[in-house]
């Protein structure tokens, strides 16, 4: 019996390095690339107004910023966008870009996403968005019902402060340092905090607070969701997304064995 168990160990020592290499290429390895919105949708409580990305000199700079994100390598490119009518969550929209159209869309989708997967040679981008609620209005009564609207609206303009310190970077940043402020650590928890202050906002039974928080907290598990399903061993995954997403995309991609989730800073701070 002993014989058998050092052979069996002599045989898992000897594995070690093999097993190990094989490990690393079966990895999944993941960049949460999270951006402000170029278009300028107004969908936020509150919006960051952007200038013009097809201005000649934001197109050089998202040249340059596609030369950065390329080094990485990504095997896919997953967006936000809803795909789920779609064979495969791909985009349809992805192969008219690589016809010559759609290049006058004001969206990072298309400006970062689609021109990134076109010089890499992709054959497609898939989209991974879910649709979810925001019960945001639930809280603002809550918050006047019981005396917090004061607070509530602090944290509002602090929030406005934060877009406006954005706006007036525009004018000497380019996007590539617009991005890394974004996708820096304490911006991305910044961005996560706003949602998980809500839970001040509630009492006993009654959580409107709660219900935010955990609302988002469900659309962001769906996005996730779909991109673990569309992934492969192997595979180097870019997801480009909202900042306000970055936290909890971030936190599941760790979540996954066998994944590793990779930073997007060095790249934006072309130091890869």
């Amino acid at each position: 019996m002993n014989k058998i168990v050092f052979a069996l160990g002599t045989l898992a020592l000897a594995c070690l390095p093999l097993c190990s290499q094989a490990a690393a290429k079966a990895e999944v390895e993941v960049m949460v690339l999270g951006s402000y919105h170029f278009g300028n949708p107004g969908q936020d409580i509150v919006n960051t107004q952007v200038d013009d990305v097809l201005s000649p000199r934001r197109q050089a700079e998202l040249q340059a910023l596609t030369r950065q994100l390329a080094r990485f390598r990504p095997t896919k490119l997953m967006v936000e966008r809803e795909a789920d009518q779609f064979p495969g969550q791909q985009l349809p929209a992805y192969a008219a870009w690589r016809a010559g159209q759609r290049r006058e869309v004001r969206n990072e989708v298309e400006q970062v996403g689609y021109r990134l997967a076109e010089q890499l040679g992709h054959e497609a981008v898939y989209g991974v968005d879910a649709d979810g609620d925001f019960p945001f209005e639930a809280v603002q009564n809550f918050a006047k019902q019981h005396g917090q609207e004061a607070q509530l609206q602090a944290q509002l303009d602090a929030l406005q402060r934060r877009n406006k310190a954005v706006e007036q970077s525009l004018a000497h940043a380019s996007i590539s340092q617009l991005l890394a402020a974004f996708n820096r650590p304490q911006a991305i928890l910044a961005d996560h905090q706003f949602n998980s202050v809500a839970l001040r906002y509630g009492r006993a039974a009654e959580q409107p607070g709660a219900e935010l928080y955990g609302q988002w907290a469900l659309r962001n598990a769906r996005i996730c969701a779909r991109i673990v399903q569309l992934s492969q061993p192997g595979d180097r995954l870019l997801v480009l997304f909202g900042a306000g997403h970055s936290y909890w995309l971030r936190q599941c991609v760790q979540e996954q064995p066998g994944w590793r989730l990779v930073e997007a800073l060095p790249y934006l701070q072309g130091r890869r």
